[in-house]
């Protein structure tokens, strides 16, 4: 079988209405992801930045889902009534990684405590892409990817491949 792949093709889709209506408010997380993924010499396709809407999201996963590598959604996980981006992903993919969204839990818990427990952060897999959601803040993108996602994404991507 082929090796893992070196360069990882990653679409970053930031979920806020509030910088999706207000261009001019600073996008840090999104800045911040995309600093990290091409600092680890990461292709990044694109940065999308999109309302809280359902149909927006599955939008963007019909559009990219086999076409990239990864999709990181950022934003929207959440309690509140508008933080609606793992359900619209879980109800999209055909495979689940139930063990992100529990380490990013028991990492976030070691971090800051109990409020671990109102991140809803989950992954899955479709059409041969990787697909993440994470929270919004700064804290939870760098723990989220430089703990979780980076160690693991060659390998990762190369068991959805069918190359291990």
């Amino acid at each position: 079988m082929a090796s893992a792949p070196r360069t990882i093709s990653f679409l970053v889709v930031i979920v806020s209405t509030s910088r999706y209506k207000d261009k001019s408010k600073e996008d840090i997380s999104g800045e911040l992801i995309l600093s990290i993924l091409k600092g680890d010499g990461h292709e990044v396709i694109d940065k999308i930045i999109i309302p809280d809407d359902p149909l927006r999201i599955e939008d963007i996963i019909d559009k990219y889902a086999g076409n990239v590598d990864v999709i990181i959604f950022s934003g929207g996980t959440g309690l509140s009534p508008t933080d609606i981006t793992p359900d619209v992903i879980m109800r999209k993919v055909e495979r689940k990684i139930p063990g992100f969204g529990e380490l990013f839990r028991y990492l976030t818990y070691n971090e800051q405590g109990p409020i671990a427990m109102l991140s809803r952060a989950c992954a899955g897999i479709l059409k041969g892409t990787v697909i993440f959601s994470i929270p919004g803040s700064p804290n939870a993108v760098k723990l989220a990817l430089e703990k979780l996602i980076l160690p693991e994404i060659r390998h990762i991507v190369a068991h959805v491949k069918g190359m291990v």
